[in-house]
């Protein structure tokens, strides 16, 4: 999450699966990114809404809401603090029930999930290939996921940011969950949908695939649509 989104992903050479997997040998550890790949980015509705709910000029809202988020994704500020300080870099003055409808805003704006790429990790799952997911989300977002996504369960390891004290690109972050998996870095492939993430990860050793489709996704695992 953290950072705003970036455009025209699909020109990195990272996207063709051939050359982004080095499927030469195939990955002990799949590495999934959670938004934009298998969650889906904030709705249309959804931003619509929490800009409503903090009644200030969409460019300045945007600006602070994501140049503000990441230390609200790696966990060293809590949702009230968060919003303060976009309050303030904005001129306003956000109040407990505002602020409490914007936390609950924020959290319905990002809770759509692809269900085709839940389907592929049941797959995964099935077949015995180990996956971990790699996610930057802030608590009161990761304790939602935790209660309505039984998916979840499926990853060996969980590396929520907001947990782990450290958020995609930073180089934490990969070093985490590779001592939590127990892994050398040649044998995991990230999978996420920004080229800054990938190259951190590649950075650390380990190998990359640019997110785009679902599908090409399982060409690069090579597994049928």
């Amino acid at each position: 999450m953290t950072s705003r989104p970036m455009t025209d992903l699909t020109t990195s050479p990272t996207t063709d699966p051939a050359t982004a997997t080095g499927l030469g040998s195939a990955p002990d550890i799949l590495l999934f990114d959670m938004f934009g790949v298998i969650a889906r980015h904030q709705t249309e509705d959804g931003k619509a809404r929490l800009a409503a709910i903090a009644d200030v000029p969409d460019s300045l809202f945007w600006d602070a809401y994501w140049g503000l988020r990441q230390p609200y994704d790696r966990g060293d500020i809590a949702g009230p603090t968060y919003w303060r300080q976009v309050a303030n870099a904005v001129g306003a003055d956000f109040g407990p029930a505002q602020i409490a409808r914007l936390i609950e805003a924020d959290i319905a704006s990002w809770s759509a999930v692809d269900e085709s790429m839940v389907a592929l990790i049941e797959e995964l799952a099935a077949a015995g290939r180990p996956i971990a997911l790699l996610s930057n989300i802030p608590e009161e977002l990761a304790a939602h996921y935790e209660e309505r996504h039984t998916w979840l369960r499926h990853f060996r390891v969980r590396a929520f940011s907001c947990r782990i004290g450290h958020a995609k690109p930073e180089p934490g972050a990969y070093r985490w969950c590779l001592a939590a998996l127990g892994a050398e870095p040649e044998r995991v492939l990230f999978i996420d949908d920004r080229e800054d993430n990938i190259t951190a990860a590649e950075a650390s050793g380990v190998r990359g695939h640019l997110f785009t489709t679902p599908a090409r996704l399982r060409d690069a695992l090579r597994l049928s649509v």
